[in-house]
Parts: structure tokens; C-alpha cells; sequence
């Protein structure tokens, strides 16, 4: 795949889908909506940035979903809209992709936030491993 854009409705599939992207270093693109909120970010899948598990670090034991919560019909429209926008944006080369960077949509005061989404140096997933700097004893 050229591209990944994960719209699925559990941790247990985002974390799967971002650790395939990143061990492809193909770029994902990640949308959520719940209640009357959304968001969406897009990581490039390769060394360097930030990938899902530095937004959502752990296990996702504590997971929300939308068919216990809700959501607001026409907010998963518009982040799906946004999800739709940043993969041709990146597909194609222009503008400025949403890597390192999350957008919130608060539907209730249709507000948008931009959040700088900086990589975990202890993301088990990307992070990049740490070379020693002393040698080890010999023996």
C-alpha cells in the first residue's frame, strides 16, 4: 500500500495498522470521532517523527468506543473528509502534511486546535535505538 488510513474504532487495530506502517515506513493517516469530538494527525511511518503510540502510549486498556458513547453523524463526515484530504495531499506531494502535528475538532463550539505531536524517545515502535557509548568489558 501506498497508504494506510485507519478508521477503525479500537485501540487494538490502530496500534496493529501504525506498527505495520512504521515497520514499512508507509504513511498513516488517523481519524477518531467520539461524542462530539474528533480528531486527526498523519505520521510518515519512518524514523525521525512521531507514530500512533507516541500519541496513545500503553495499551488501550481504557478504550472508549462510539457505539457505548455516541457520536455526532455528520462529525465522523468531517474528520473523515479531513483523513481524505491529508492522503491525497500526500499521495500527490503538496502542502504541508499533518505529520508531528494533531488536530482536535470540538464539535459543540465548532473549534478546531492544532497540538505539536513531538516522538516519544521510548516508543517501542519507533523510537530510535540508543547506541552505547562505552564499550562493555572483556571478559
Amino acid at each position: 500500500a501506498d497508504i494506510v488510513l485507519d478508521c477503525s474504532d479500537n485501540f487494538q487495530t490502530r496500534f496493529a495498522a501504525n506498527t505495520a506502517c512504521f515497520a514499512t515506513g508507509t504513511p498513516l493517516v488517523s481519524g477518531a470521532a467520539i461524542r462530539a469530538e474528533g480528531q486527526v494527525t498523519a505520521f510518515s511511518g519512518r524514523s525521525g517523527g512521531p507514530c500512533y503510540q507516541c500519541l496513545f502510549p500503553g495499551t488501550g486498556e481504557v478504550e472508549e468506543r462510539c457505539s457505548q458513547n455516541g457520536v455526532l453523524a455528520p462529525l465522523v463526515g468531517i474528520i473523515g473528509s479531513v483523513q481524505a484530504t491529508e492522503a491525497l495531499k500526500i499521495l500527490a506531494g503538496f502542502g504541508e502534511p499533518l505529520y508531528g502535528r494533531l488536530l482536535l475538532l470540538d464539535a459543540m463550539d465548532m473549534r478546531w486546535r492544532e497540538l505539536h505531536l513531538p516522538p516519544d524517545p521510548n516508543c517501542p515502535i519507533c523510537a530510535t535505538p540508543s547506541v552505547p557509548t562505552t564499550q562493555p568489558p572483556l571478559p
